[in-house]
């Protein structure tokens, strides 16, 4: 006969407090109950799973066993419960996403407050940062990343513009001074603003296509910023004539727009594919996570097109 849930719950609580004092105060249940559904639970497989003595509590090596093997297992049910919940009342709970600055910046914007609207009653964290993390190590139920980053087993959702291109800039005064280049190459010997990632690699070299030639160019810089924390202190700096940038062309729009930065190369911009929202495919999803999805991939945003 399989082993009750309840007797396998009060094990995973006591084995991982390491007693059954501390295990009761977490579940809210009494110790003699724990005590009891630990002791049913070892009669029914025939093995002792704890060791106890009067300072402390330990699994046994066929405990550890079972605890390595049943925490995922009762995580999976507890996640389906909430899951089934969910269906009956309106999603509950708490959103985790990591995603890169650029997303916080560019994607989300779009999308958040209608998500926030729809669903009351669903909090969300964002993690912004620009190293590589494994998003479910990190805690978070989702991320968004580009698809040369998605890890494997994991599930993709196309989030935000599907086409987005690196737009090269520099102020008006700056190119009076220094001149406007006419090819990529040209960039050689102007200053460059380039950007640092948290693993220490520059955010070069830069890549241009026109006409199915594409050229990279190795750009010289006297400013480099952290990519995410710095990148708008970059911004401002070829706003103010440091030199010249290159970054996403949404990021930069406004100051195009405006006047404050002027187009340089504009014909050899690449384009590349939009960011992808992405979560693991061997895990239920909790509702907040499931209503997030559901809404990114029906809702009509301004950036998806």
């Amino acid at each position: 006969m399989p082993a009750d849930l309840v007797d396998l719950n009060a094990f995973v609580a006591v084995a991982r407090a390491r007693g059954f004092r501390d295990a009761a105060r977490i579940t809210g249940a009494s110790a003699s109950t724990l005590s009891e559904a630990v002791r049913r639970l070892e009669t029914q497989l025939g093995l002792r799973l704890l060791h106890r003595t009067t300072r402390s509590v330990t699994p046994t090596e066929a405990g550890a066993l079972l605890l390595e093997r049943v925490q995922p297992a009762l995580g999976e049910v507890e996640a389906a419960l909430d899951m089934v919940n969910g269906l009956r009342d309106r999603p509950t709970g708490t959103l985790r996403l990591n995603v890169p600055v650029s997303a916080a910046r560019l994607v989300l914007p779009a999308i958040l407050p209608g998500f926030l609207e729809a669903y009351p009653e669903i909090k969300v964290e964002i993690e912004a940062e620009d190293s590589f993390v494994d998003v479910l190590a990190s805690g978070s139920d989702a991320g968004i990343r580009y698809d040369e980053r998605l890890e494997q087993d994991m599930i993709a959702v196309p989030i935000g513009p599907r086409v987005q291109r690196f737009a090269t800039a520099a102020a008006p005064a700056y190119l009076d001074r220094h001149g406007r280049p006419t090819h990529p190459r040209d960039l050689i010997g102007h200053a460059c603003i380039l950007g640092r990632f948290a693993s220490g690699a520059l955010t070069s070299p830069w890549q241009f296509e026109q006409a199915g030639e594409i050229v990279r160019v190795e750009p010289s810089s006297r400013l480099i910023v952290r990519v995410g924390g710095a990148t708008d202190l970059a911004v401002d700096s070829a706003v103010a004539g440091s030199g010249i940038i290159h970054l996403f062309e949404d990021w930069l729009r406004p100051h195009l727009d405006s006047g404050a930065l002027e187009a340089v190369l504009e014909g050899w911009w690449q384009p590349f594919s939009g960011p992808f929202l992405y979560y693991s495919g061997r895990r239920l999803l909790p509702p907040p996570l499931r209503a997030f999805v559901d809404y990114v991939r029906t809702a009509r945003h301004p950036s998806a097109t």
